[in-house]
């Protein structure tokens, strides 16, 4: 009788302690992350992270610091100005924005009211003010319009590409009227944050609407692997998804973003990282939050992730353990040897301490930072 009760005991023991094992070890990673700024909110993200493959950002907000400045103002006419802020004052874009900080100071306030405004995600703006047509943006939006653009606004456009500037196109009536170059300064953080990155062996791809001049010139500050430019919004989800089954392999894909624009290509990743200074859209739909923003915690939220798989292979061995070796002894293997017999208050010790080893190897993740 004493050996179906030993037996029985540590039967029960295997599944509390595997039981155990895996939401013990999440818990404690999930608590140690939430301290260090990292927001967890799928548990499944942190088991996912230290299969990370491809780590996809997108630039403005998340490599940048998301307050961009006009650095070049080409706009000759003050009319031309005055349309030019009527329009972009209609607009949320953080680029949008810059311009409308930049002309306040600079012209009268005009008494002209639109007729007509409509957001053109990834390319800029279209209003109507009276009978003129005004478009800001960029070339991917002039190329679609076909608007022709002379040999001049092209040296000029390209040579502030070539300084890391993004250049909206200044359109009234089909015709090219000026280019406005704007700056976004690079996050103190990013080039570190990137190189840890890739020393993780994860391959690191920028996704931004920005022309391909200025974000290759980024990329190249950065050293980011790959690049894709003048990505439209309703894109990024789909370069996404390719890059899930590149190669015909299944891989592991995080995407950062801030955006509203970024929120399709977070729930598309198999992990979406929102920045904690975004959109409210973007920390909605995304799985980890970094709780300010800075980089760094994306490298952190991996190296968590990566311990606390450690930890989960640990308690699996430890649960296993204990039943593999007391099961048999329980059932009278050693009798004939030794005359040893597992007692049941042995038994339910072992049962005890299975499951007290798994709680406290996962607490052990408390003192890994």
């Amino acid at each position: 009788m004493a050996i179906y009760i030993a037996i029985t005991v540590l039967i029960i023991a295997c599944p509390c302690a595997l039981g155990l094992a895996t939401p013990t070890a999440v818990m404690v990673g999930s608590g140690l992350a939430a301290r260090r700024g990292i927001l967890i909110k799928d548990a499944k993200a942190l088991e996912l992270s230290h299969k990370i493959k491809v780590l996809v950002f997108d630039k403005t907000g998340t490599l940048t610091v998301g307050k961009p400045q006009v650095t070049s103002y080409q706009v000759v006419s003050e009319t031309d100005s005055q349309l030019v802020y009527l329009a972009e004052q209609e607009s949320h874009h953080p680029l949008a924005q810059a311009v409308v900080t930049y002309l306040q100071s600079k012209i009268k306030k005009p008494n002209q009211q639109l007729s007509v405004f409509k957001d053109r995600p990834g390319l800029g703006v279209e209003a109507k003010i009276g009978k003129k047509r005004i478009l800001i943006g960029t070339d991917r939006l002039l190329r679609l319009e076909k608007i022709d653009l002379s040999d001049n606004w092209q040296l000029k456009a390209k040579a502030l590409q070539q300084e890391a500037q993004t250049v909206s196109f200044v359109m009234i009536d089909n015709k090219v009227v000026g280019l406005i170059g704007i700056a976004d300064t690079l996050k103190e953080d990013a080039k570190e944050a990137v190189a840890l990155i890739k020393a993780l062996k994860i391959k690191t791809v920028m996704l931004t609407g920005d022309n391909k001049l200025a974000a290759q010139r980024i990329a190249d500050q950065l050293g980011i692997d790959e690049v894709t430019a003048e990505v439209l919004p309703q894109d990024k989800a789909d370069i996404v998804k390719k890059l899930q089954r590149e190669n015909g392999q299944a891989r592991v894909v995080a995407m950062v973003g801030d955006g509203i624009n970024d929120a399709p290509a977070l729930a598309r990743a198999d992990i979406g990282i929102a920045m904690g200074t975004g959109t409210d859209v973007a920390i909605n739909t995304g799985d980890i939050v970094l709780v300010k923003g800075t980089l760094g915690k994306m490298v952190e939220a991996i190296d968590i992730s990566r311990k606390t798989y450690g930890v989960i292979k640990q308690n699996l061995f430890w649960a296993f353990g204990y039943n593999v070796i007391g099961i048999p002894i329980a059932a009278g293997l050693l009798y004939p040897l030794t005359g040893w017999l597992l007692s049941p208050v042995i038994a339910s010790m072992a049962m005890a301490l299975s499951s007290t080893s798994v709680v406290l190897n996962s607490l052990r993740l408390k003192s890994s930072h």
